[in-house]
């Protein structure tokens, strides 16, 4: 592994070592993510994969003591996958509690482009219960789309049975994907980082923009 002794490597391994610390944010971080954080949750799940990479490669990224704790792959897709399903089940249990009225909260429509709800709705309303799973694989409306699956009352039971089928399938393979194949995939990395940071970059520009303008026409609409 070349990239092994490369500074930035090294000093993400020491996270390795420190699996309760690991698994507190990546319960913190689902759950940040549920609730609309402009980080998408697979960049976490990701981060955590290499983590357990790293763990299972002591040779390569020796752990700071003999014997230290260290990130496992099968309690972090465990912890991930339970942190995903319960941050849904808590949006989706707000929406039916809460209702429509939510909609016109002032927080949600700062967060959330009346289009976008619109959208969400419509989607909910053509494929009923199962746009629980597709709002599961679709990053950016997973927050309005399990709330608004609560607002229309879809049955407790589907949204578990869909949403959780969805969360198993999606959530640990991303961090046994990263485990198991972290060499040529951290090797990719490698190479491409400066087209990574690049991509980042765009990716946080596009979100800042993206709120401003939301902000100019929430004013725009409010003054008219």
């Amino acid at each position: 592994m070349e990239f092994a002794n490369e500074p930035i490597f090294q000093w993400l391994a020491q996270f390795a070592y420190q699996p309760y610390m690991v698994y507190a944010g990546l319960v913190g971080m689902m759950l940040l993510s549920a609730f609309g954080l402009p980080l998408p949750e697979e960049v976490t799940l990701i981060s955590v994969g290499i983590l357990a990479f790293m763990g299972a490669h002591p040779d390569h990224f020796p752990p700071p003591f003999p014997g230290a704790p260290v990130v496992n792959v099968h309690t972090a897709a465990i912890v991930a996958f339970l942190a995903v399903f319960l941050s849904d089940f808590l949006i989706y249990g707000v929406g039916r509690v809460f209702g429509r009225k939510l909609l016109y909260h002032p927080r949600t429509q700062k967060m959330f482009s009346p289009n976008l709800m619109k959208r969400v709705e419509e989607w909910t309303h053509k494929y009923g219960a199962y746009a629980c799973g597709i709002f599961r694989f679709t990053p950016g409306i997973r927050f309005p789309g399990h709330l608004a699956c609560g607002m229309l009352h879809f049955p407790v039971w589907k949204f578990l049975l869909i949403d959780g089928l969805a969360a198993a399938i999606s959530v640990p393979t991303q961090i046994y994907l990263l485990a198991h194949y972290g060499e040529p995939i951290l090797n990719k990395l490698r190479q491409f980082k400066l087209v990574l940071f690049a991509v980042i970059g765009v990716v946080l520009i596009y979100f800042i923009v993206k709120k401003i303008r939301e902000k100019i026409l929430q004013k725009k609409n409010a003054a008219v």
